[in-house]
């Protein structure tokens, strides 16, 4: 900037005297040169000019500078407060001394001001320096809050700049009057970039920061292959056909889910392009990355069908309330539906926003006659029935004690072979077992040192506190520290493969949402 045009006429401009015409030049040239407001330039020259004038006359004066924008009259005025007892000879004057300055008015009145007019100032070598300082410091201020304004309603858009340079993987890109980063895990795997070659990222965040800004681009974001599409289908830019949801592995295949409002266009086939030209663009855009458009549909079935394409699925089974499914399909089909190092599923895990398992039939049946075995024992253990009842009991729904315990006699009663005082004997029973169960899981919380905090967090079960207890989290500070992830398990990168990280509440089938949850709840208490 040392070089710059502006810096290099107010160099002469503050060392030569102050010109009123070259003044306004300056002024002109520096907001067009920067692209700045023209009355930020004039304001930051009020400011040097001030600062020259405090150095001159004292900075313990009241001092204050205005440049005419019409004619570049510079005026330096002293500004004096109105007292009956002067105390700061500086900045303050008696009401009769306040009249010899400014004779015209006799309306003065004590606790008003008046300004009194300073002769021009020549400025010397510091003070042509100092005022010099202020004025690139305001300009600096102005253009990059200037670009930042520019580039914060890009934030969601693709972006197009030549690569400048490359440091520590990561890569600069020039946009023209600002500078984006791609870091190194939001570049295509395997893609070969060198400098001076022009890319495409998406704008994912522009963050304002004491330095300056910065603006975050990426290639490998779900967003940057959902762009494309906007760039490269007119009827998603008109909004024809909307984009639902976006799953990428970055540089190796993705999938992408639309809907048209308009039933006679079919959204796939105009998002493909004729022989494949729209889709390909993309696709050469992404280095050869595979794509999958789905159509969207409110049936969820069917969604999760196509999504898994090109397997064929027998049955689907939905748990709205923990957004987890079961998917069941033949043993030839397993590994289309898997893909290759479980990407397939994964994707459509992502599309979906639901956890998908996928079992083949007979995984579905063993699984099945396991719970129903499991259930049974576990009434037969507890409820002291034969097995005969605990299978009939099994079969017509109740999965578990608690069930039994919230029923009525009349519907137990319903199930053949079972009469009405069977059925209260069964309740009695369940409920003597429950609060049985809670005083031993309150006496083991209790020896494990589970505090109150935790137990009381609304949303927590006994056994999860048991299982909490036994790994050590038995503040609520400790478990307002965990992240969802340790709660219902996830995927860690260890030397570059994914390892399946198993989370503590696993077993509890608790979606992601409900952990967040938990967890936030946690949080809210602990941090408040």
């Amino acid at each position: 900037m040392g070089t710059s045009p502006f810096f290099f006429r107010s160099n002469i401009m503050l060392n030569r005297g102050l010109d009123k015409l070259e003044l306004l030049r300056i002024v002109d040239a520096v907001a067009n040169e920067k692209s700045i407001d023209k009355e930020l330039v004039i304001g930051s020259m009020e400011s040097a000019i001030q600062k020259a004038a405090l150095t001159k006359f004292g900075n313990d004066n009241d001092i204050e500078v205005t440049i005419d924008r019409e004619s570049g009259e510079i005026k330096i005025q002293k500004v004096l407060s109105i007292v009956e007892l002067v105390e700061d000879p500086a900045r303050e004057i008696t009401l009769n001394d306040a009249k010899k300055i400014d004779n015209k008015s006799d309306n003065l009145k004590i606790g008003e001001k008046i300004f009194e007019e300073l002769p021009q100032i020549d400025f010397g070598r510091i003070a042509a320096q100092s005022a010099k300082q202020v004025i690139s410091s305001r300009v600096r201020e102005a253009e990059k809050d200037r670009q930042y304004q520019d580039f914060i309603d890009k934030q969601g858009q693709i972006l197009s700049g030549i690569i400048k340079r490359l440091e520590y993987g990561n890569i600069i890109i020039d946009l023209g009057k600002a500078e984006g980063v791609v870091k190194k895990d939001e570049l295509i795997p395997r893609e070969i970039l060198k400098a001076g070659d022009r890319i495409k990222a998406y704008c994912y965040e522009v963050k304002k920061e004491i330095k300056g800004h910065q603006i975050f681009l990426s290639r490998a974001h779900p967003q940057f292959l959902a762009r494309l599409f906007f760039q490269e289908v007119p009827e998603i830019y008109e909004g024809t056909i909307e984009i639902k949801s976006v799953a990428r592995d970055p540089g190796s295949r993705a999938k992408i889910c639309v809907y048209s409002q308009d039933a006679s266009i079919d959204p796939v086939g105009a998002c493909v392009g004729m022989r494949g030209s729209r889709v390909q663009t993309i696709v050469n855009e992404l280095h050869g990355e595979k794509i999958d458009i789905i159509k969207w549909t409110e049936d969820l079935p069917t969604l999760i069908s196509e999504s898994l394409s090109p397997a064929e699925i027998q049955k689907v089974l939905i748990d709205q309330e923990n957004k987890r499914i079961d998917v069941i399909l033949t043993e030839e089909n397993l590994s289309k539906a898997i893909g290759r190092r479980g990407q397939n599923v994964r994707l459509a895990s992502k599309l979906t926003n639901y956890e998908i398992d996928i079992l083949t039939d007979k995984e579905d049946s063993e699984r099945r006659q396991a719970e129903f075995k499991d259930r049974t024992e576990n009434l037969i253990k507890n409820l002291e029935v034969d097995e005969t009842l605990g299978q009939l009991l099994v079969s017509e729904g109740f999965q578990g004690i608690e069930d039994i315990a919230q029923s009525t006699p009349e519907n137990i009663s319903k199930i053949d072979a079972i009469d009405e005082d069977t059925a209260k004997e069964l309740i009695e029973r369940s409920k003597e077992n429950l609060i049985k169960e809670k005083e031993a899981v309150a006496e083991k919380l209790k020896e494990l040192g589970v505090e109150d905090g935790l137990i009381n967090l609304k949303g927590m079960t006994q056994g999860m506190l048991v299982i909490l207890g036994q790994k050590n989290i038995k503040k609520l500070s400790d478990f307002a520290d965990l992240s969802s992830d340790e709660l219902i398990g996830g995927f860690d990168e260890i030397k570059g493969k994914k390892i399946r990280i198993e989370g503590y509440l696993e077993e509890f089938s608790l979606s992601r949402k409900e952990a967040d949850d938990l967890i936030m709840a946690a949080r809210g208490i602990v941090y408040k």
